[in-house]
Order: C-alpha cells, then sequence, then structure tokens
C-alpha cells in the first residue's frame, strides 16, 4: 500500500489506471527515443554515473546479478562488462523497452548471459535467497510501492549481498538550484515532446525526483526494508545519489 508522496506521482493525472500500469504504458511510448534521451538530456554524463553505481558492487565476485527496472539493458549490458557475472538477469514492467534492450544484447552476442524478463518490483518473479548481487537505475521512482519494492529485493538477495540504487536527487547548492529546476522543470518535458511525442513522460520525470525521499531519508527506508551498512554517495552537485545497502 502506497505509504510515500512519490508513490502516488503518476505520469498521466486524468487516467483511472494505476501507477504500474501507467508507468508501464508511459515507457512504452518512450522507448524507441530512451537512450538517445538519456545521452542527450545529461549531455552523456548519465554512462559515468552508471559505472560508479556498478563499481560499487566490485567488492566480490558475483554468479547472478538482479537488474531491477532494467530498460533498454543499459545497467545490465554495462554490468557485464565491469564485472563479468556468470549471469544477469533483468526484470521490467515494459515491455516495449525490453524490446530493445534485447536488440543491444543480441548485438553484443551476450544473450546467453543477459536475460531480460517481464517482472514487477512488488512481486519479484524468483525464489529467496536467489541472487548475490542486485541494482535499480533511475528506476525506484518509479515504484508504485516503495517499501514493498525494496522488501522484494531483499528477499531475493542472498545473505551477504549487496544492492546499489543509482537515483535522481536535488542538488543544494544555491545558485545551481534554481539553473537545475528551470532545465528539469522547462527544458526537459520540452525536448522530450519533440524527440518522443510525450511531454508528460519527461514532465513526470522532474515531478517525481522532487516528490521522492532522497538523502538520508531514503536510507531509513533502506533500513527499514532490511537493509543494513547502508550509505550514500553524491554526484555532480548532488544532482544523482547512489544508495547501497546489503543483506
Amino acid at each position: 500500500m502506497s505509504q510515500f508522496a512519490h508513490d502516488k506521482i503518476v505520469p498521466y493525472t486524468g487516467s483511472d489506471s494505476g501507477k504500474k500500469e501507467q508507468v508501464a504504458d508511459m515507457f512504452n511510448s518512450i522507448a524507441k527515443k530512451y537512450d538517445f534521451l538519456n545521452r542527450f538530456l545529461s549531455l552523456g554524463i548519465d554512462q559515468g554515473w552508471r559505472k560508479k553505481a556498478i563499481a560499487q558492487l566490485g567488492n566480490k565476485p558475483i554468479s547472478h546479478l538482479l537488474d531491477i527496472a532494467t530498460g533498454t539493458a543499459d545497467m545490465a549490458l554495462m554490468a557485464y562488462q565491469q564485472l563479468h557475472p556468470t549471469k544477469i538477469t533483468g526484470i521490467d514492467i515494459s515491455e516495449g523497452m525490453m524490446q530493445y534492450g534485447r536488440i543491444k544484447i543480441d548485438q553484443k552476442k551476450w544473450s546467453d548471459k543477459i536475460e531480460l524478463v517481464l517482472g514487477d518490483s512488488t512481486a519479484i518473479p524468483f525464489d529467496a535467497d536467489f541472487f548475490d548481487g542486485a541494482m535499480v537505475a533511475f528506476g525506484v521512482r518509479n515504484f508504485a510501492d516503495l517499501e514493498k519494492g525494496l522488501q522484494e529485493i531483499h528477499r531475493v538477495l542472498k545473505s551477504g549481498s549487496k544492492l546499489v540504487i543509482l537515483e535522481f536527487s536535488q542538488p543544494t547548492n544555491k545558485f545551481f538550484k534554481p539553473l537545475y529546476r528551470f532545465y528539469m522543470h522547462w527544458v526537459t518535458p520540452m525536448i522530450g515532446k519533440v524527440f518522443s511525442g510525450n511531454k508528460l513522460a519527461y514532465a513526470y520525470l522532474n515531478k517525481s525526483v522532487i516528490a521522492f525521499p532522497e538523502g538520508n531519508a531514503f536510507l531509513t527506508i533502506f533500513e527499514k526494508a532490511g537493509f543494513k551498512q547502508v550509505y550514500l554517495q553524491k554526484l555532480i552537485l548532488g544532482i544523482c545519489s547512489i544508495y547501497c545497502g546489503s543483506k
């Protein structure tokens, strides 16, 4: 049951559908341009953020890695290149996004190493103690129930395993913050509309970032879900954060 403000932020406020269904529809609609817009809107910086997040998992060998909200498999592909786990399983609620991810995986000839399956963070379709590492990149804001999603990830991880989360946050620098807000509120939705035809999807991005319980507030939720040794690392004036916790 939703209990955080961000759980109730949805892409299409006039729709009767729940957050999970709306988010899936939204990503299906922008899947074709998603990778291009990620690189364009972040000026390519998001690739460096992803590498830093994946590096947090590099303290011990990983056999089977779970990538939640895998989307077009950017994180899965990068993690395989960096960590060389035996297998990576990516789950997502958007089949449209994963179709493009599978194309990228096939191009690398890694389809025997990386598998993408339809799956919901609040009901991960795997047994308890199944994976020995997990990651989520820019996906926890889209969970229909944040705490339930974290509890599910905790359930499917083996003891001693680590979860790494990469997520947008808001800068605190008084000079940079107004520029960031202007960019997210006005520029991002307009660029999103021009290239993907879906302005609401990128307006939702801004609203969900604002509503997300970031920083120490998120670490508290992280711990409540059962994770230990939680910590965070802020990147680029605080516009992105890496959160880590162990089972």
